[in-house]
Parts: structure tokens; C-alpha cells; sequence
């Protein structure tokens, strides 16, 4: 098998979130065939599956409104992509002349936190063109690098300020529904199927997990192209003699171009030398590299797998081990050609595959790219961004495609793209939300997904308060409690 086709395709996916709600039902306590006994261990209001960037997000700003609160998280802390992934720096929380910090709120509180601890440098005096947006300009101003553990700890923090209750180490294995209403959710924990009853259910898996399961429809990847953006599998490293890097990076910057969706940047003519000898077999023609907090620390974004699906566990193992083969390679390349990195340590690869796309589920309203690319603000919005439309693997998977906003500062998210078709008491958060390919291309990166998570929490806390279903949330009153916590809407 080739190394970089580990996929099964679009239809099998689709098969497999068919398939899901199908074993289990809620109405007797038992999964199917009643081989295995579920405790009914929680109530809660409300239920956010997912720790990520979304979900956290989601689930101080519900706690903070008095609202009983529980997060699940599958892995041992929360910040699921920008801690256990790696994926950083933040990208840009910025309007698009580089002027106005759109994205604030929790996201802004969480890193002036990290920035106090002396884990993050403000977003404020990161420019783009330097070694903080890996010398790249077009969409990059105005990027956070912070570090993964300062986070953890931050995050850990704000939850229990706000009273969260947390539960790591808990895997989502079905819905509870009423009818089509979401109204909790069957975990396997370390003690077997645990069930949680709740009001209102935030889904913020990533991939869409909690609404698959329910029957919401969905799309796989691109339904144009028949694929999904390749995955990359971050590490960190440090170590490093960064003027000598830089120094070497300066001397080519004039060489940075973009051949066929190809680009050409950081360390693109170290890379020819590699492939010369026959020691470069990644699918980059240049090395996305990122100056950490410190001045020896930086994030690498190189690896690159295609065909991964994230909602198939064979997928993620192959894809785990081919991400570690290329990290190897990379360091190994790091070693022999990178003035500055002959020295240069591996501090960590990523604990999971960082996945650019997955499921994007139907909802009242799916956001295209051309609203984003048109500054679109919707009456709804719940948050405005002006992250660019980028889609890697567009037309193979070498290439990119990245186009940067026009015609205004920024975008809006309306609140409709948060609430899926088909199912009542839940809400979306993150990169599932319902958008297509593309427009998923800018909005799945970690700012926009945090401001989400902000809103599907307070949309939720309301909804519980005012005896509602999302649905039914005045989105008026969404909105002004949003400015009112921090949130900038214009």
C-alpha cells in the first residue's frame, strides 16, 4: 500500500455515521443485544463532547453564566489540537489590514493568561514577514506563538474558576436521544459505558461525532474532489542557533514564490539539495517553520499525509506512524542541511495527527466561501474573522490554494451555521460546523474555532435558562450577552 493512501473513501464514511445510532438506544440501558450494562452517572444542563479549542472555550463561557457545566475530553488535557496536536502558533485574530484584534473574548483572556506566565507573546507585536509567521506574509499577521504546556495549565485553571466539570480520559460512543432531540450522550470511561442526561449538547468533536450519530446529514471532505485537506503531524523542536537560521532564511527570502499552487519559502532551497540525494520524500517543497516563545523553540508544520480519515481508527494508525517517519526525516534533514540546527533536539511530535478536515455537518445555514472572501456579516454573526481561505491539497497534493480576504476587514460567522439540520437540543462547535470545504478552509483554524465555542456555550446556557432549545435563542440576546462578556462584534 502506498505509504500516503491510507483512506477509505467518502461512501464508507458516510456508512459509518449511519451506522452508529443504529446500536444503541437510549430507552432501555443497554447497548445493542444488552451485552453491556450503562450506569446513568450524570446530569448535567450542559454536555460539551470535545476538550479542544472549541469546546473548552464553550464550556467556561456556559460555567460562567451560572449554567451546570460538563466537558468530556477522550485524551488525559484539554486544548485538543494546540496542546496534545501542537498545532501553533495561533493564527491570526486580527482584521485584515492588521489593525483592529477582532477575536477576543475567552480566546484573548486565555492568552493574555499565557502571556502573565511568560508562555505566549501577544499577538499585538507579531508581524507578519518574520520568523514568528514562518517569513511569510499574506495572512499571517498578527500570529500568537505560545507554548503547549502553559496552556494546558491555563485552560485547567479557567475551568475551575468557572466550575466546569471536567472528564478526561472518556470516549463518545452514542447519543441519548428523545425523538430527534439530542439529550446526552453514552461515554466509555475507565469504568465502562457511563451515560450523561443533559439539556443541551454542544458537539465539539471536530469531526462532527455527536451529529453523525444523531442522523444530522453531512459532507466528507470535498464532494467536488472526492478528498480530504492531508493531515500533517506538528512537532517542536529546539536547541536551535535561530540568528544563523534566520540569517540563512534572509539570504533567500528573495526567492519565496508560488509555482502552480506550489509554494516555494523557508528552507525551499535546502530542500533541492535533499531530493538531489534522494533524503526528501515529503510532499512539501519547502518547510513551514515556526519561531517558538523562546528564542531556541520552534514549531514545525511539514509533514504532509493525504487520504487521512479521522473517523476511521485503521486511517489514524497508519497515518500516526507515517507522520512519526516523516518527523524523523525532517530532523534528520534539519541535522544535515539548516545552518543553525545541527544541534537542533526533537522536544515533542504531536500525541495526535493534526486533521484539517473531516465531516462538515448540515446546518440552518452553510457558509460558503464566497461570503468569507466577500466580507459578509450577517445579522446573525457570533463572530467576525479574517482568516484566509486555505485549502491544501486543492488540486494535488503538493499544492495549496490560500486566497486572503478583499472588500472589507472582516467576515461574519452567523449562528445558523452552528445549529445542525435534523436535530434539536445541540449545537456546533469548531471546524464541523456547516460550511463547505472551503469556507471550512479558513474557519477551522484555532481563533475562529475558540470565538465559536464561546458562542455555542452562551447560545446553550441561554437556551437552558430561558427553558429554550438553541434553536429558539434570541439571537439579538446571544449577541449583546457575547459583546457584554469581552466578544467584539463590530
Amino acid at each position: 500500500m502506498n505509504r500516503r493512501s491510507f483512506l477509505k473513501n467518502a461512501g464508507a464514511a458516510a456508512l459509518a455515521g449511519a451506522v452508529v445510532p443504529s446500536i444503541y438506544s437510549c430507552s432501555g440501558n443497554k447497548l445493542a443485544g444488552g451485552r453491556f450494562d450503562i450506569k446513568q452517572s450524570y446530569d448535567t444542563s450542559v454536555l460539551i463532547i470535545g476538550g479542544g479549542p472549541a469546546g473548552v472555550c464553550a464550556a467556561i463561557a456556559s460555567a460562567r453564566m451560572g449554567v451546570p457545566t460538563m466537558i468530556v475530553e477522550q485524551g488525559g488535557c484539554l486544548g485538543g489540537m494546540a496542546t496534545r496536536g501542537l498545532v501553533a502558533p495561533f493564527m491570526t485574530c486580527y482584521d485584515a489590514p492588521g489593525e483592529i484584534q477582532c477575536i477576543r473574548g475567552i480566546f484573548g483572556e486565555i492568552v493574555d493568561r499565557m502571556v502573565a506566565l511568560g508562555g505566549a507573546i501577544h499577538p499585538s507585536v507579531v508581524r507578519a514577514g518574520t520568523a514568528f509567521s514562518a517569513w511569510i506574509t499574506a495572512g499571517h499577521d498578527h500570529l500568537t506563538p505560545f507554548d503547549a504546556e502553559t496552556l494546558k495549565l491555563v485552560l485547567d485553571r479557567m475551568c475551575a474558576e468557572a466550575g466546569v466539570k471536567v472528564l478526561m480520559h472518556a470516549t463518545f460512543a452514542g447519543p441519548v436521544m428523545k425523538g430527534d432531540a439530542v439529550r446526552g450522550a453514552v461515554l466509555l470511561t475507565r469504568k465502562g459505558f457511563e451515560e450523561v442526561r443533559a439539556k443541551v449538547v454542544i458537539d465539539a468533536t471536530g469531526d462532527g461525532d455527536v451529529a453523525a450519530a444523531a442522523g444530522v446529514p453531512y459532507e466528507f471532505g470535498n464532494p467536488e474532489t472526492g478528498r480530504v485537506q492531508p493531515a500533517t503531524l506538528f512537532f517542536r523542536m529546539n536547541c536551535v542557533d535561530s540568528k544563523k537560521l534566520e540569517a540563512d532564511v534572509m539570504a533567500h527570502i528573495h526567492e519565496f514564490r508560488k509555482v502552480d499552487g506550489v509554494s516555494y519559502r523557508a528552507l525551499h532551497w535546502h530542500v533541492l539539495k535533499a531530493e538531489a540525494a534522494g533524503e526528501w520524500d515529503i510532499a512539501r517543497k519547502s518547510v513551514n517553520i515556526y519561531r517558538g516563545v523562546r528564542e531556541d523553540e520552534w514549531a514545525v508544520n511539514c509533514s504532509r499525509i493525504a487520504g487521512v480519515d479521522s473517523t476511521d481508527s485503521e486511517s489514524l494508525t497508519a497515518a500516526e506512524a507515517e507522520g512519526r517517519r516523516q518527523v524523523r526525516e525532517l530532523m534528520d534533514f534539519f541535522h544535515k542541511y539548516v545552518p543553525g540546527c545541527e544541534n537542533a533536539a526533537l522536544m515533542s511530535s504531536a500525541s495526535t495527527m493534526g486533521i484539517r478536515e473531516s465531516r462538515h455537518i448540515a446546518g440552518e445555514y452553510l457558509l460558503t466561501a464566497d461570503d468569507l472572501l466577500n466580507c459578509s456579516v450577517p445579522e446573525d454573526s457570533i463572530l467576525l474573522a479574517s482568516n484566509s481561505v486555505d485549502v491544501h491539497g486543492r488540486n494535488s497534493n503538493m499544492g495549496t490554494e490560500y486566497k486572503t480576504i478583499s472588500g472589507g476587514r472582516w467576515y461574519g460567522v452567523p449562528y445558523r451555521s452552528l445549529l445542525p439540520k435534523d436535530a434539536e437540543g445541540l449545537l456546533l462547535a469548531g471546524r464541523c460546523l456547516s460550511a463547505t470545504s472551503d469556507a471550512a478552509g479558513a474557519v477551522r483554524v484555532m481563533p475562529p474555532c475558540m470565538a465559536m465555542g464561546e458562542a455555542a456555550g452562551t447560545a446553550a446556557a441561554l437556551a437552558v435558562l430561558g427553558g429554550l432549545t438553541p434553536k429558539t435563542v434570541d439571537t439579538g440576546e446571544l449577541t449583546s450577552k457575547l459583546k457584554a462578556a469581552g466578544a467584539f462584534l463590530g
